[in-house]
């Protein structure tokens, strides 16, 4: 059964008066399908599992969601081996499942975002069957093959960043072919322009189900230098310990751009969003996923924020830096392939106030953040005990020095029970000990608990204009402990105080240059806040304390 509407919303009418669009003051959940909840008992989550949770979704105050790939695969990097675009795979449901999960997040006002893996397929898709078959082929030139320099020698040093060389040798055509990540996830040929309006099509294919955007997939390795020059060697050895090549001749190259640009005309025809996997050095190279015309990506991922350490001035530089840069920033803390944000910052004596002064800062920002399923809650990471644990192909192969990512996509926490409700049968990943204290049911019952504060300060962000729509000032930027900033939108002002230090910290504020010559506050939400003049806006913030409120002339 198909169900084709063009959009499931009236996406590109502006929300406000500055002309923003829907996915601008929208609030994205990541859900990582395997691990969000189980329908079936059989240990792995599924699309009716995702469809069951969609009240707490709305309560929590979430916008959209991003599935990582639900598609038929052979699961050899969970998913984002797709050996089918335009299907489901049975573990997760089926196509009328997926349908019915469109219709009934319109219903809470939530849209769906799917994830495309645009760079590779898996080694089982029929195109790449076909490839592999004959020289002569009709799909041959859809992936990478060349000859080695010599016999048992690949065409070039390029390395995969999975541990493995990124080429292997196919013994029925003794040609090799390319591979940036597994060896089971071949390299499309985006030079091929079959390639190209093969993967439009399956876009469009989503997009008439009512797909409201797609995060694109490793969108930096789409391109490879035709001649396949040899990488230099950068300095050290990498994770697997092998020495280390500057990826200068098959990352980032400048056609990555005109495909972009080409999914957006795609996109811009069904009113959707395109969100992407972009990992820059610096903020200048993330600018450039915009589009010199914003013609790329509207929402290129800001994943240089998940590398800050908790630190003022670091992370006044790097906002101011992203605020100035002319495109919407897009800011995520956490995902699948990362560390959680919890156990990256915890210090073993506020842990739990970290993961507040966290949410206070990435959702108050002017921009879109991308929360990761859990991190509302606490998560931690549960990182496997030995080898023989794993799951995740990069642990296999890098162990110990990488564990893999594992512990950042264990099953949610629902409650206390067991296996934290997820599942009745036995989970696909193990699921921690915190369970029993960071879950659903337990947070949901306290007024100060990490969920109850997630809670708080999304209801702000629908409540407050100035926290949608208003400019970022930053504030007392000589501050080495407490990142402060007002977010102002015409007559509405919110100040945002943060004490990103392990010590008690007093602050006071002169906003006369802000248009406040004798300014009042009203408290909006605080957390760890020991005292309040609210007609001298002086805030003294207990370690990792966060004071939101209303500033009034």
């Amino acid at each position: 059964r198909r169900v084709l509407f063009r959009s499931a919303f009236a996406q590109n009418k502006p929300v406000d008066e500055q002309g923003h669009l829907w996915w601008q003051h929208a609030v994205f959940y990541e859900l990582y399908p395997r691990s969000f909840a189980d329908s079936n008992n059989d240990g792995i989550g599924d699309l009716n599992g995702i469809t069951s949770k969609l009240d707490y979704l709305k309560q929590l105050g979430i916008d959209a969601i991003w599935i990582t790939p639900c598609f038929p695969s052979p699961q050899i990097d969970f998913g984002y081996d797709v050996s089918d675009y335009l299907n489901i795979d049975p573990m997760y449901g089926t196509l009328q499942d997926f349908d019915t999960l469109v219709q009934e997040a319109k219903k809470h006002g939530i849209r769906i975002v799917l994830d495309f893996v645009v760079n590779h397929t898996s080694d089982q898709h029929k195109w790449f069957l076909d490839s592999r078959s004959s020289k002569t082929s009709a799909h041959r030139d859809w992936y990478i093959w060349r000859n080695g320099k010599g016999p048992g020698q690949p065409p070039n040093n390029w390395q995969s960043i999975f541990g493995t060389p990124a080429w292997k040798y196919d013994p029925a055509t003794e040609q090799y072919y390319y591979h940036y990540f597994y060896p089971e996830q071949p390299d499309l040929n985006w030079r091929n322009p079959q390639v190209q309006e093969a993967m439009f099509d399956v876009t469009r294919f989503w997009y008439k189900r009512g797909v409201a955007g797609l995060r694109l997939d490793a969108v930096d390795s789409l391109y490879e230098d035709p001649d396949l020059t040899d990488n230099p060697l950068g300095a050290g050895t990498d994770k697997f310990g092998r020495p280390n090549r500057i990826e200068k001749f098959n990352r980032n190259l400048p056609e990555v751009h005109t495909a972009l640009q080409d999914l957006r005309k795609i996109a811009d025809q069904y009113d959707a969003v395109l969100i992407g996997e972009t990992w820059t050095p610096d903020v200048e190279a993330l600018k450039k996923y915009y589009g010199k015309h914003s013609n790329e990506l509207q929402l290129p991922m800001d994943l240089m924020f998940t590398t800050l350490k908790l630190s003022a001035p670091v992370y006044r530089q790097h906002i101011a830096a992203l605020d100035a840069a002319g495109g919407w920033p897009t800011y995520v803390i956490t995902n699948h392939d990362i560390v959680r944000s919890y156990s990256r910052y915890a210090d073993g004596l506020h842990d739990e106030q970290i993961a507040k002064v966290l949410a206070g800062l990435y959702l108050t920002l002017r921009g879109t953040p991308i929360m990761y399923y859990g991190e509302e809650i606490g998560m931690q990471n549960n990182d496997p005990k030995g080898k023989e644990d794993v799951r995740d192909p990069i642990g296999i192969l890098g162990w110990p020095l990488e564990k893999g990512r594992d512990g950042e996509r264990t099953p949610m926490q629902w409650s206390s029970g067991a296996n934290a409700g997820f599942t009745t049968g036995t989970p696909w990943l193990p699921v921690p000990d915190s369970a029993k204290t960071y879950n659903v049911e337990t947070e949901s019952k306290d007024a100060n608990s990490i969920l109850s504060f997630y809670m708080q300060v999304l209801r702000l962000r629908k409540e407050e204009p100035a926290l949608r729509e208003g400019s970022y000032i930053a504030l007392n930027e000589s501050d080495a402990n407490v990142l402060s900033y007002l977010r102002q939108y015409r007559d509405d002002s919110v100040l945002v105080v943060l004490n990103l230090s392990a010590e008690k910290q007093q602050v006071s504020f002169d906003l006369t240059h802000q248009g406040f010559a004798a300014p009042k506050t009203k408290t909006l939400l605080e957390s760890a806040a020991a005292a309040v003049d609210a007609a001298a806006v002086t805030v003294t913030l207990d370690p990792y304390g966060v004071f939101i409120a209303k500033v009034t002339k």
